[in-house]
C-alpha cells in the first residue's frame, strides 16, 4: 500500500506556498537578507511548531515569511516545493499565496509573482509538473483592502487561475468579500475560499451563495448541516481536505476521527492536500499515507481521491482527461 500511494498520480489543490517554507531554507534566506530571527537554530524553530489552534500557527507563519524579500527568495521557495511535489507524484498543483502579507512589508506584488511564476515555469519545463497560482485575500483584514489588491493586481491577472480567502476564520465570515469576488469573476478568474475549518456551516453557505466559489478549502464542518451536505453532493463542489493540518491545529484530536472516509461514503467530492506542509509535519504523500492507515482506506478509495483531485483542478477538459488516462494506466499496471 505504501508503494501504491507513493507512486499514485495526483494533484494538490490546497497548498499555501509560504507554508512550505522549511526551517532550513528560512534560516538560509534570513542570512542572505540580513534578517535577524528570534530562534537560535533550525531545531529551536522547529520545536515551536506546536499549535493549539489556527491563530497560534498564523502568528508564527506571518513571522516566518518576513525572510521572503526578493524575487530570488520567492523563486527558491516555490522551486523547493515543486521539487518535493513531483517526487510525491504530483502532476499538477495550484499554489495559494498571500499578497497582502508581502505588500505590508514593502515587497511589491510584481516581485512576488515573478519569483513564484519563474519557478513554476522552470518546474514544468524540467519535470513536466503543471501548476496554477491563486491570489488569496486575508479575511482578518478589511474587504476594502482586498479590493485594493485586485486593483494593483490588474496588470498581472493573466498570471492567476483563481482568487481565494484564507487566514483566521473564526469571527471572519466570507460574506464581506462578495464584491471583490464579483470583480474577480468578471476578470475571468475562478474562486475558492476557506470555510468550515473553524467556522460554522453557515460560512460554507456564504462561500457558495455570496462568493459563488468553485471549491471549498477544508469544509469539515459541512457535515453538521445535512441540507448543506446534500447541496455539496448535488453540485459536486470539491472540498480540499488537509488532515495533518487538522490534527496539528486541533480541529481533530486523532486522525482516526477525520471525516474524510465518511465524506466519501456520502458522495462528497473530497480531495487530499497538505495545506502548510513545513509547519504541519507532512507533504501530500504524508497525508495520504497517514490517513490511509488511520482510516483503513482501500485502493478504490485512494484512486477516487486521486481522480477527484484531477477533476477538481482549474484546467482544460483535455488536460484533465490526460491526467485521468494516466491514472487509469497506473491502476491497470498495479493490478497486473
Amino acid at each position: 500500500m505504501e508503494t501504491f500511494i507513493r507512486n499514485l498520480p495526483k494533484a494538490e489543490l490546497h497548498i499555501h506556498i509560504e507554508g512550505s517554507l522549511e526551517p532550513e531554507l528560512l534560516f538560509q534566506l534570513a542570512d542572505r537578507n540580513g534578517h535577524s530571527l528570534r530562534f537560535d537554530s533550525v531545531d529551536d524553530l522547529r520545536s515551536a511548531y506546536r499549535f493549539h489552534e489556527l491563530q497560534g500557527f498564523l502568528d508564527l507563519y506571518y513571522e516566518g515569511m518576513a525572510v521572503l524579500q526578493t524575487e530570488q527568495d520567492f523563486y527558491d521557495l516555490t522551486y523547493a516545493y515543486l521539487d518535493r511535489a513531483r517526487r510525491d507524484c504530483v502532476l499538477h498543483t495550484e499554489l495559494m499565496f498571500d499578497p497582502q502579507a508581502h505588500l505590508a512589508r514593502g515587497v511589491g506584488l510584481a516581485v512576488v509573482v515573478s519569483g513564484i511564476r519563474g519557478a513554476m515555469a522552470d518546474a514544468e519545463r524540467q519535470w513536466g509538473i503543471s501548476s496554477g497560482l491563486i491570489l488569496s485575500f486575508l479575511r482578518h483584514l478589511p474587504a476594502a483592502e482586498a479590493e485594493a489588491v485586485m486593483v494593483q493586481a490588474r496588470p498581472l491577472l493573466d498570471q492567476f487561475v483563481a482568487v481565494g480567502l484564507d487566514s483566521s476564520e473564526r469571527d471572519y465570515p466570507p460574506a464581506p468579500f462578495a464584491k471583490v469576488y464579483r470583480q474577480a469573476r468578471y476578470q475571468g478568474l475562478r474562486a475558492v475560499a476557506h470555510a468550515g475549518e473553524e467556522g460554522p456551516p453557515e460560512y460554507v453557505w456564504q462561500a457558495l451563495k455570496q462568493l459563488r466559489v468553485d471549491r471549498i478549502d477544508h469544509g469539515n464542518r459541512a457535515l453538521e448541516d445535512p441540507v448543506l451536505v446534500a447541496e455539496l453532493v448535488a453540485r459536486q463542489i470539491p472540498l480540499t481536505l488537509c488532515p495533518l493540518s487538522n490534527l496539528r491545529l486541533a480541529v481533530i484530536d486523532d486522525l482516526k476521527q477525520h471525516p474524510l472516509k465518511q465524506m466519501l461514503q456520502l458522495g462528497l467530492k473530497v480531495t487530499l492536500n497538505s495545506d502548510d506542509p513545513a509547519y504541519f509535519g507532512g507533504y501530500i504523500n504524508d497525508n495520504y499515507l497517514q490517513l490511509a492507515a488511520a482510516l483503513e482506506l482501500d485502493r478504490a478509495q485512494l484512486l477516487q481521491l486521486a481522480r477527484n483531485s484531477f477533476e477538481s483542478a482549474f484546467a482544460s477538459s483535455t488536460q484533465i482527461q490526460s491526467w485521468l488516462d494516466r491514472l487509469d494506466r497506473f491502476d491497470l499496471e498495479c493490478a497486473c
